[in-house]
């Protein structure tokens, strides 16, 4: 499978059926351009401006992720529940 045909399939899943870290990055891409045209209307500099969008963007991305999974961190699905310590 060619690469064009890999970010065809992507894509396709991304619109009919987004995972929960699909829907937090497509969030979190919103909220830059959002607060990047927010404070290039407030004439901030561009290197201060990219860099406040970036990190807004980039607290938003917790916090949906959050609001998704419960947890701020996602469980990794091929980790195994770590054996209970019988103290002996």
């Amino acid at each position: 499978m060619g690469l064009v045909e890999e970010i065809k399939s992507d894509l396709v899943g991304l619109v009919r059926d987004p995972t929960d870290e699909q829907k937090t990055i497509v969030v979190a891409i919103v909220v830059i351009a959002v607060v990047d045209r927010y404070l290039q209307w407030v004439d901030f500099p561009f290197v201060v401006r990219t860099t406040a969008a970036v990190g807004v963007g980039f607290i938003a991305m917790f916090l949906v992720s959050y609001a998704l999974t419960g947890q701020f961190v996602p469980p990794d699905e091929t980790d195994e529940p770590e054996p209970a310590d019988d103290g002996g």
